[in-house]
Order: C-alpha cells, then structure tokens, then sequence
C-alpha cells in the first residue's frame, strides 16, 4: 500500500475526495461539525489517501465506461483498483469483484496490502461474509467475489460497478467479461475498472479497441518509491533490454513474433469519413464451402491518399446465392465503383453468383498468388503509417486482424481477408483513375 510521504508540492493532482468526504466540510449538515473522533478520522484517511494515490493510480480524466490500467509488477494496479471501489462504497451500491480464481480475489483484491481491507475508512468498515462471498460495508454498499474460472457464476447478478484484476490471466478471459458486463446494469453511468499485467492475448488485444475503453499505463519504476530498493535493479540486470521486461516491468503489449497489426494502432484508427470519396469498393471473400466458414464482406473508400472502412457485412451460413446477394445490397447501399472477389477458390462460379444478384457496378475478380501473411504486410504497413480509418467500431474484424499470421486466431479470418482485398484495391494500385463522388 502507498505510504505517506508528506505534504505534496503540487496540490493539483489530488484524488477529488468522494461526496460523503466533502459532506463531512459542511458545518450545515451537523451541528458537531467534524468534532466526532470517527468524522475526524474517517475525512483524514480520505484525504491521505487522496493526495498519496500517484498519478498513474488516479481515474482518467477523460470520458470512460471501461478504464484499462496496464502496468508492470508493482506499479500499484491493485492500490488503483481497491481505491476506486472504495470510492464507489461511499454511498450504497453492488460492485462486483472479479479475478482469475477466488483465492486471488481473496488474498490479493481483498485481503492484500493494498486491498479493500486495508483502504477501509473511519465510518464506513466493510466486514466480510464468507458464506455469501462478499464485502459489506457499515453503509450498506457491497462487493461480490467472483472466479474468472466460473463465467457462468455471472448469470444473474446485477451491478453498479465493477473491478477486473489481472485480466490477462484470467483462464476464459472473453467469456468472462462479456457476462460481467451483461451485468452492469444499474444506476445511470455503471463503470467498470480493468487492471492487470499485459500480455499480448485476443482477449486484452479487442478490449483495448473496443469504443468507451480508456487506457492508462504505467510501469513498476512508476511506484518504485513503495518497493524494495534492490527490487528494481535485480530485475533490470536479469531482465533488462528483453521482450520479458518490456512485459512485466514497463506495462507494455509485446506482439507476437508472428503479429502484424498492433493494437495501438488499430485503437487510433478510428475517425469520421469524409463526405466525398474519389473511389469506393465492397470487397468479398467468399466461403470455401457451401455453409462453412463466413463470407468475408467489408466496404472501404478512399480520399486524398487515405483509406476508409465503412462498413464490414460478414455474415455466417449462407448459400452462394444468399451470400452474393448480401455482398450485392452492401454495393447498392454504398454506391460502389467495384465489387472485388477472391476467386481462389470458386473460379468464375464467384462471377456468375454475383452476376446474377445484378450488381450496380462491375465485378473483379482477384487471386491469390501469395499467402495472407504476404499480402496483409502491405496493408498493415498503411495502418502502421496512419493511412487507414475506421468509421465505425468493428471489434470481430479488429480480432481478426490482430490475429493475422500468429497462429492465434482458431478460425479462418474471412472479415481480414476481405478487408485486405479492399485496401489493396484502393491503396495498392489495383484500382482505376479516381473520380470525385458524393455519399
């Protein structure tokens, strides 16, 4: 837990002190206006803990429904995520407490040397009840303990609030997640706070591009003033310099070897379109087999020398003829220069299918004489150089993309693959001369 290190220089970066601490500063709401020993004490700790919390540890001052805290070992995740909570604990609500097994939410979110324990204020105790797996405090705000291992245990309960820890070792991470956010359901703004150590997974990769995520970093050096003097410096001369101290020291998503899109960027790419385009294509990427694997459609345009993704239309168990249609609406709905198709594997079978659900503008078919992996590089060397938009938020075709090439993706990227034929035909020299248009 943070110690307290004297009177701050800059008073600008206290922790703003809860609505139940400030009522404590107003001498009409008691007529024992902080003369009790408990108010007296309560309002002390509030304020220490204010003004000791350090900058990384504070929320952010942006807009958020979800603030991601990514940090190396010891930078005080946990400090950052029991002060927040016991925030929220100043006046009645449900929180919910999620870590990777119940013993870690136990011993670590709860009963550690920076938990919820440990922050409790003068006034407002909170006990435990093991029984029912959850905190109460004097005020009748509470907290319940949950297992990342058990998703399903979600199912049901409904909150105001919640805090995530070590997120990335959370053993159904995606799974668990999406039921705690069912969930949060109560009040008018639920919030939920993540923190954890970062490791390139799926799971952490979508929720940091996902809209509404704000993310802070901070690594251990950050907080180096609350750990052992020798803790630093043993793990820089072991550690320092390697993709493993990048990891768990300074807080960073190390990619995969085999990684092409980073996360970073896709998370910036986000912005509006323009209201012209000098070309405009809806690019397929049919199924392999009848009803297998999806078809891949995604509409992209291009202005100035950038690249815009509209709209991504994949859909799942269609037949040739459902899915040419679909791909044939999307061109219709966007006034579309082309419809680019892979014809690797249905041939000229992919022309007549789409030919006959009577496109508006020509069909190209394309092949592939390289792998993904070759023909995404280029692509992802737009995204890396900021030359590529999304209008829109497209969570499963970002999961993809950072899936590309890795291995880790467990299904065929049929979202990916369409968005790479659409962007080489507009970025990459497969299109004609531009002409301005108006969507």
């Amino acid at each position: 837990m943070t110690t307290n290190p004297g009177p701050p220089n800059d008073w600008s970066g206290f922790m703003p002190l809860s609505s139940a601490d400030w009522a404590l500063l107003d001498p009409s709401n008691s007529s024992d206006w902080l003369r009790s020993a408990p108010d007296l004490k309560r309002w002390e700790e509030a304020w220490l803990r204010g003004w000791t919390a350090l900058d990384h540890q504070k929320p952010p001052q942006a807009a958020w429904a979800t603030w991601l805290m990514l940090g190396g070992r010891g930078a005080g995740k946990t400090f950052a995520g029991a002060g927040w909570v016991t925030d929220q604990a100043a006046k009645p609500c449900r929180m919910a407490l999620v870590g990777p097994t119940f013993h870690d939410v136990r011993e670590v979110m709860i009963e550690g040397p920076s938990g919820l324990r440990a922050m409790a204020q003068a006034g407002n105790r909170v006990r435990w009840e093991g029984s029912r797996r959850r905190l109460v405090w004097d005020n009748g705000a509470e907290a319940y303990a949950f297992s990342a291992e058990d998703p399903d245990s979600l199912r049901g309960p409904q909150f105001h609030a919640a805090w995530a820890d070590e997120f990335c070792a959370w053993p159904k991470a995606s799974e668990t997640l999406a039921m705690l956010r069912f969930g949060l359901r109560l009040g008018e703004d639920p919030r939920l706070v993540v923190t954890t150590t970062p490791r390139p997974t799926r799971a952490l990769k979508v929720l940091m591009a996902e809209p509404g995520v704000v993310t802070t970093r901070a690594g251990t050096a950050a907080n180096a003033g609350n750990l052992a003097p020798a803790f630093l410096a043993t793990l820089e001369g072991l550690y320092g310099g390697t993709r493993l101290a990048a990891q768990e020291l300074e807080g960073i998503v190390v990619e995969t070897d085999g990684s092409l899109f980073r996360a970073e960027d896709l998370a910036r790419c986000r912005g509006a379109p323009p209201a012209k385009f000098d070309r405009v294509v809806v690019a397929v990427d049919p199924p392999a087999t009848a009803r297998g694997d999806a078809c891949g459609v995604v509409v992209a345009g291009r202005r100035d020398g950038r690249a815009y993704v509209l709209a991504d239309r994949t859909a799942r168990g269609l037949s040739p003829n459902g899915w040419a249609r679909l791909a044939v609406a999307a061109a219709v709905d966007f006034d579309a220069d082309a419809l680019v198709a892979e014809a690797n594997q249905g041939g000229d079978m992919v022309r007549t299918v789409l030919a006959q659900a009577a496109p508006p503008c020509p069909i190209k078919l394309v092949r592939a004489s390289v792998g993904k992996r070759a023909r995404a590089e280029p692509v992802a060397a737009l995204y890396e150089q900021g030359r590529v938009v999304h209008c829109g938020a497209f969570p499963a075709l970002e999961e993809e993309l950072m899936g590309l090439g890795d291995g880790d993706l467990g299904h065929s990227p049929d979202r990916a693959d369409a968005l790479v034929w659409a962007l080489s035909e507009l970025m990459l020299g497969g299109g004609r001369e531009p002409r301005l248009r108006v969507v």
